[in-house]
């Protein structure tokens, strides 16, 4: 753990500011790859706080850099952020009752108005120690737009940005203190736009070729199909266009938009190329043609011990956040309007013995609304199936991520109770917590080579055994889904 307290004081200074970036981006609720405004506001402040930006990563136009360096420079620590919000969650702030703040309006669901900010504030106090302790080292923030559509990091890594960190560190919101591990889904999403001819349904219905009709032969050729997939697959869709509000009209265009995930990548593009066909063979009965559009994807992660316990240390050295009666009262009300599941919280008690007898014992067997502890260490390979573009960045440098108490203990993914939390006191302090814990990790590394080191070597070991195969087709660019 880092024996320097200077980055401490600096996050300490400048809560105010790492708060104000937090519930600004918060308002903002951008969706992926449209967060202008909150990608103009990280660039603001990362330029007034002396780094050197680079803006338009990767042909990324919400995509950027901030980099300071002391010294020769070496080694090279990023510190990853996010700031995409989801569509569909609008919720007033600090509320334990559902409530719209903005009629189908976005709302961040995965807190990364929170994780964008931490990170921000990791980086002023890695800044911080790097001046006045001297030594050498760089410290890059990197402003990562589109995580829940559009994978930046997927084609920054396509384009080698990772490659030259010696390590990456970041964090997610979430409602358990406790690194993260093991793998995921690997994933691609394809938009599929069809094309027919449009006629009066009833009058003339045979001179119409439904584009409506494709899509749903489509969607049931896909879920014949989900009894082929291997076990690790899985499919998902979503109507982007129902062609039109008018039933009787024969539909002239309709579009899907699948997710196609498996934990390889390799296995993920061969499944891709079945659900293809179905949309190929849904034109061919309709009489319509297919506009087929790569939107994104996403390796699976590659997980490394050394950096996950380098991360525990640093959750256990912070000393957590304490909470007043009031935000008690209001994580109890809004852990209420949560499923009541009562699991034992944490990836580890799913598959250490001692480590879900400790979590049952802190948690209340899980019945607590707040799981205000750390919980016990555990690294592992097991296997989760959701997919992340951190996945892509773990498979060019050492990464590691952590969570941090934002939410009430049993508030689902992508909900109005983690919005409502995004922009209170409770996830304030969330927040700060995880700004020092990511920094202090991040100077450990600069002052304890040895553990780099470990690290690097780790990693060598666990990629010469990895697929290299980017999910991200030659040439393809970010689509931006209207």
């Amino acid at each position: 753990m880092a024996t320097s307290t200077y980055h401490l004081n600096e996050i300490e200074s400048k809560t105010a500011e790492i708060l104000e970036i937090s519930h600004k981006i918060w308002e903002y609720a951008e969706l992926s790859l449209k967060e202008f405004k909150s990608a103009a506001l990280f660039v603001e402040k990362l330029e007034a706080a002396g780094f050197a930006v680079k803006k338009g990563l990767s042909g990324i136009a919400t995509a950027f850099s901030g980099e300071f360096s002391s010294g020769t420079g070496k080694p090279v620590i990023g510190i990853l952020g996010e700031f995409d919000a989801l569509s569909g969650l609008s919720q007033k702030a600090a509320s334990a009752v559902k409530e719209e703040l903005v009629k189908n309006g976005s709302g961040h669901g995965c807190g990364h108005n929170m994780l964008g900010a931490a990170a921000f504030g990791a980086a002023l106090g890695i800044k911080k120690y790097l001046e006045e302790s001297g030594a050498d080292g760089t410290v890059i923030f990197f402003g990562c737009p589109g995580e829940e559509g559009g994978a930046s990091k997927a084609f920054m890594a396509r384009d080698g940005v990772w490659k030259h960190l010696d390590a990456a560190l970041t964090w997610h919101p979430g409602h358990t203190n406790e690194v993260t591990t093991g793998t995921n889904n690997s994933c691609v999403q394809i938009l599929y736009e069809f094309t027919g001819v449009a006629a009066h349904a009833a009058g003339n219905p045979e001179q119409g070729r439904s584009a409506l009709d494709a899509v749903e032969l489509m969607n049931v050729g896909v879920n014949y199909l989900r009894e082929h997939m291997k076990h690790d697959c899985s499919v998902h869709y979503a109507m982007v266009d129902g062609g039109g509000l008018s039933p009787n009209v024969v539909q002239p265009h309709a579009s899907v938009l699948y997710m196609i995930r498996a934990c390889k990548v390799s296995d993920t593009l061969a499944l891709e190329k079945r659900v293809d066909a179905c949309a190929e063979g849904a034109a061919l009965m309709t009489g319509t043609t297919v506009n087929r559009i790569f939107v994104d994807g996403t390796s699976n992660t590659l997980p490394n011990t050394v950096l996950e316990k380098l991360l525990h240390d640093s959750l256990a050295k912070i000393p957590l956040p304490s909470y007043t009666g009031e935000e008690l009262a209001y994580l109890e009300a809004l852990d209420l309007t949560c499923p009541q599941t009562c699991l034992i919280p944490g990836h580890g008690a799913k598959y250490d013995l001692s480590i879900k007898r400790e979590a049952a014992r802190l948690s209340a067997s899980g019945t607590k609304f707040v799981n205000d502890f750390i919980m016990p260490f555990y690294s592992g390979n097991e296997f989760s199936p959701g997919s992340t573009d951190v996945g892509d960045v773990s498979r060019q440098t050492p990464t590691a991520e952590f969570t941090a108490v934002t939410f009430p203990a049993h508030a689902p993914g992508h909900s109005w109770q983690n919005v409502s939390c995004g922009c209170s006191t409770v996830g304030d302090k969330g927040a700060i917590y995880a700004a020092k814990v990511l920094s202090d990790a991040a100077i450990t590394l600069f002052e304890t080579p040895s553990i780099l080191q470990a690290a690097r070597e780790e990693f060598g070991e666990r990629i010469e055994f990895e697929e290299q195969q980017s999910p991200i087709p030659e040439g393809a660019v970010p689509y931006v889904i209207e």
